[in-house]
């Protein structure tokens, strides 16, 4: 018999454990699909991007920009209109990529790397109108 605290700290535990931040491996599918797809993958996974999220996020007005070289790297910037999590205005998550050897790593505090480069619409992000 669990007490009732108890009982609520085994429901926080078991609600938790159902949303940790491990990816699964990545499918053979996903590496040989484009690049712009391969990217939409990765940034859905980031906890930024409503990863771990209980509640529903919807993208809308996603851009991306590059790819673009900086110093050796070659980058993309991903940037989105993400509601859903909060309750009135957007957030406006961002993202820097870094392509190597067709790899794609998360480069983390780059937001400034991004200012000035062109970015297009990324329709692949986007959530569906439902």
């Amino acid at each position: 018999m669990v007490g009732r605290r108890g009982g609520v700290v085994l429901a926080m535990v078991l609600a938790v454990g159902g949303c940790t931040a491990t990816a699964a491996p990545p499918s053979p599918a996903a590496s040989t699909g484009t690049v712009r797809e391969r990217i939409a993958a990765l940034v859905l996974r980031q906890v930024a991007f409503g990863s771990v999220s209980l509640i529903p996020v919807r993208f809308a007005h996603s851009r991306i920009a590059g790819p673009f070289e900086d110093g050796s790297r070659r980058l993309y910037c991903v940037s989105t209109r993400m509601s859903g999590r909060t309750f009135g205005k957007p957030e406006r998550p961002k993202l820097v990529l870094r392509e190597e050897a067709g790899a794609l790593t998360v480069l983390r505090d780059e937001e400034e790397t991004c200012e000035g480069h062109r970015s297009e619409p990324f329709a692949e992000l986007d959530s569906p109108v439902s």
